[in-house]
């Protein structure tokens, strides 16, 4: 798919400048910098999903099984 942009003449510049030094075309870097910053964005809505999952979370270990947690620890030292 085509699209227009506009960008600051400093930042193209530079992106193609590093285009050239990298021997791909102007729209493969772009390309390629949009798939990154998506997929560092989707990252990020993984954890905030996961970390409001595990908010409503209790910190609190059952008490039994912090009883049987503390028994094969002493056993073993």
């Amino acid at each position: 798919m085509k699209t227009a942009i506009s960008v600051p003449d400093e930042l193209f510049a530079s992106a193609d400048s590093l285009a050239k030094r990298m021997r791909v075309s102007r729209s493969e870097l772009y390309a390629t910098a949009v798939a990154e910053y998506v997929a560092k964005h989707r990252s990020e809505d993984i954890t905030a999903r996961l970390n409001a999952v595990y908010a409503d979370l209790s910190g609190e270990m059952d008490h039994a099984l912090r009883r049987a947690q503390a028994r094969s620890v002493a056993e073993e030292w």
